[in-house]
């Protein structure tokens, strides 16, 4: 019997990747977005979802049980990118940051852990990123939604494991995906004292992400991560530097590794 997989935020970028990829492994697919009908004719159902909205959340995820008897696999994927001086980030568009990114793949996991704990199975996979693992300049808050989930996913699979429910983050580097259009950009304002500096960083994070990796690279890691009867708590996926500079933050003095950043970045 092929294993029920949900990917929430299925419709475009990494999510569509990975569900077309799974859907070609066999395994029976369903993806997530807030607005299902403008994707009739994806390889695999798209129900709606919004995951800034828990009742939203519970009924997706119980259509998903209603269709296809079970859930084995949730890849908690519907994020959303944001980019800005935090002095000059609104609190509202932070707040929001949070809830997509934070808040909502916490209230996923609650609604599909009830049915895995009854099937005594499961695997839950969260996609975070690789700047989640340090505070970027213009990218805070974005670091810091992705950084908690981390974080929270280290602590929560701990607390499943005694179901026999398993957890684990992935995180990605640069994918070229249209995450950039559908990211917050604070505006470049004329007077602020950021302009200069963000407007070129900003200029350099668009060309990373266009010219980034095949998002098929996430979806091929992610059946392995699937396949694997032992996922360990943290992947990488992405370009060398990228995944190195995690290493580098863990070795070198902060202030070291905080003016590799800043030059990276030209500040």
């Amino acid at each position: 019997m092929s294993k029920v997989v949900l990917v929430t935020g299925g419709s475009s970028g990494i999510g569509k990747s990975v569900g077309q990829y799974l859907t070609q492994q066999g395994f029976t697919v369903y993806g997530t977005s807030r607005s299902p009908e403008k994707y009739t004719a994806s390889e695999f159902p798209i129900v709606g979802m919004d995951v800034t909205k828990p009742k939203s959340i519970l009924e997706a995820v119980n259509t998903v049980i209603e269709k296809a008897g079970r859930l084995d696999v949730l890849i908690n994927n519907a994020g959303v990118g944001i980019t800005g001086p935090i002095e000059e980030i609104p609190e509202a568009e932070i707040k929001n940051n949070f809830e997509t990114n934070f808040f909502g793949p916490i209230n996923v996991m609650k609604t599909v852990l009830p049915q895995m704990r009854k099937q005594r199975s499961g695997l839950i996979i969260n996609v975070t990123s690789i700047a989640g693992y340090m505070g970027l300049p213009y990218r805070g808050i974005y670091s810091a939604s992705k950084g908690a989930l981390e974080l929270v996913t280290e602590a929560f699979r701990m607390e499943v494991k005694g179901f026999n429910i398993q957890m684990t983050n992935v995180a990605p580097g640069d994918f070229a995906t249209n995450i950039a259009s559908g990211r917050y950009h604070a505006p470049v304002l004329e007077k602020s004292p950021y302009k200069g500096s963000y407007g070129q960083t900003l200029r350099l994070m668009d060309t990373h992400v266009a010219s980034g990796k095949d998002p098929l690279e996430m979806a091929k890691a992610i059946h392995k991560i699937i396949k694997s009867p032992n996922p360990k708590v943290h992947y990488k996926v992405g370009e060398f530097m990228q995944k190195f500079s995690i290493v580098l933050k863990r070795i070198l003095p902060d202030k070291v590794y905080e003016k590799l950043l800043m030059n990276h970045y030209k500040l």
